[in-house]
């Protein structure tokens, strides 16, 4: 009995031997898959003076994946309850309504305007000017006189009309023509005949009405006067 109790002691040290190999060896198996699993981690061993007591050995535990969700399959499309028209529709009434005409609409090409050279208007020197403007005025004076030399013919030869007798044996289509030399003032100096009408009768009948008519009517300008000094007249029956 006593030599059992002498091996007995003996057995403890060996069990805790046969935990610590064991330990280790599951210790290597842990950081061995956890070095293929997840490097390039660095692997972190402990140095025990002695060993523990008791050595608990925790199953390795895998890293969790997480599989990354794509965005297409995570978001799911709801479907809109209004419910879309559909285009389709446009295209089928375009195909039953009738044909129109298309009238091309050309863009009218207009032709440039052409630019005429701006003449430059040289200004006439001022003697020219002047003299155009006397003449104007010359011409403008000379209207003047021949509209009144005009207007007092026809007075004179009216008043010697209002003083022929005319006699029954005058045909219509006579012609007498006179010169008649006046005076200033009007006063006649001599009537002439120029050109008889055929009848001596009306020849003295207008003859007699110049001498009557004296003094004939004359414009107030004397400087007319020379306009008037021989007038050369015209009378017939028919006027």
């Amino acid at each position: 009995m006593s030599a059992t109790l002498s091996h007995e002691p003996n057995k403890l040290p060996a069990g805790i031997l046969a935990l610590a190999v064991h330990g280790a060896f599951f210790f290597l198996l842990y950081f061995g898959f956890s070095w293929q699993s997840m490097q390039p981690a660095a692997m972190h061993v402990d140095l025990w003076q002695s060993l523990p007591d008791e050595v608990v050995v925790q199953p390795p535990v895998e890293p969790k994946v997480v599989e990354s969700v794509k965005p297409a399959q995570a978001e799911k499309t709801i479907p809109p309850d209004i419910a879309l028209p559909d285009k389709k529709k446009p295209a089928e009434q375009a195909e039953t309504r009738p044909d129109k005409k298309k009238v091309d609409v050309k863009p009218v090409m207009q032709k440039p305007v052409e630019q005429k050279p701006v003449e430059k208007i040289i200004a006439p020197p001022v003697q020219d000017q002047q003299a155009d403007r006397e003449k104007a005025e010359k011409a403008e004076k000379a209207a003047e006189i021949g509209r009144i030399v005009d207007e007092y013919k026809a007075k004179i030869t009216a008043k010697i009309r209002r003083n022929i007798v005319l006699l029954p044996d005058v045909a219509k289509d006579a012609r007498a023509e006179f010169l008649v030399t006046l005076l200033p003032g009007g006063s006649v100096l001599k009537a002439e005949l120029k050109k008889s009408s055929g009848n001596p009768s009306y020849d003295n009948a207008v003859e007699r009405a110049i001498l009557k008519s004296d003094p004939l009517p004359l414009p107030a300008d004397v400087a007319l006067f020379n306009r008037f000094r021989e007038l050369d007249l015209v009378f017939k029956p028919t006027e």
